[in-house]
């Protein structure tokens, strides 16, 4: 194998990372279908999410359970979207609500699903925010 670089780019602040393609229905429609290496979201709302893809789970002071992932894996990749100017802004409170749905189908108790959409709903605007891209990192 042949190195073509003596530094690495990196992102950090991921906890999970897909080892399979994972497709899920949403109710965003959209004009025209959009395409990313890891994300891609269909105009009949197909959400596409491919192997390799990393998140990092639920945001804030809480515990990661199974019922909280898949919530979290379609919401991350939905506001990725939005951080990269190609999904309108104006959709996050509806992720907020597909991820609630998540939830709740999931088996999370219907309190916490409310408190967390709650929180999203107030706090959650600058992860949407195109001005919060993760940065690049370089090492060494």
């Amino acid at each position: 194998m042949m190195v073509t670089s003596s530094i690495i780019k990196y992102k950090s602040g991921y906890k999970y990372q897909l080892v399979e393609n994972f497709r899920f229905d949403v109710s965003i429609r959209i004009k025209e279908d959009i395409h990313t290496d890891y994300i891609s979201l269909l105009k009949d709302g197909s959400l596409y999410i491919r192997k390799g893809y990393a998140w990092d789970g639920p945001s804030g002071p809480t515990i990661d359970t199974k019922s909280s992932l898949r919530g979290s894996l379609v919401h991350d990749a939905l506001y990725q979207l939005m951080r990269m100017g190609l999904l309108e802004q104006e959709v996050r409170l509806i992720a907020d609500k597909i991820a609630y749905e998540i939830w709740i189908t999931d088996g999370m108790l219907e309190i916490r699903a409310k408190k967390w959409q709650a929180a999203l709903g107030r706090w959650a605007a600058f992860a949407a925010n195109p001005k919060n891209q993760k940065p690049i990192l370089i090492a060494p």
